[in-house]
């Protein structure tokens, strides 16, 4: 796992993030509606500040879908919050990605 990855999952750690609007979205409500959601800022905001750790997260978020936070957690010797961190953030990146694109 990257150390860089870890504490950027803190939602504390986030500042606003002003969601992206494409033209398509700000004539459709309901595309509208799904970038006024926390996921969305956050992977607004990780995608933005960190472009060169978003394949990385999503890789890791993908991992420890397949094989579950604990199994995830014990493997790769992190605690059980870094690897929900990891996960959701990983999450909200592929979120941003499908809405925003």
């Amino acid at each position: 796992m990257n150390p860089r990855l870890a504490p950027l999952g803190r939602r504390g750690n986030l500042r606003p993030v002003t969601a992206k609007r494409t033209a398509q979205a700000a004539e459709d409500p309901f595309l509208e509606s799904l970038m006024d959601t926390s996921l969305y800022s956050m992977g607004a905001y990780f995608s933005d500040e960190h472009p060169d750790l978003v394949s990385e997260v999503i890789a890791q978020s993908e991992a420890i879908e397949r094989a579950g936070l604990r199994a995830y957690a014990q493997e790769h010797d992190m605690t059980l919050s870094a690897c929900f961190e990891t996960l959701l953030t990983g999450l909200a990146v592929r979120y941003y990605n499908a809405v925003a694109a």
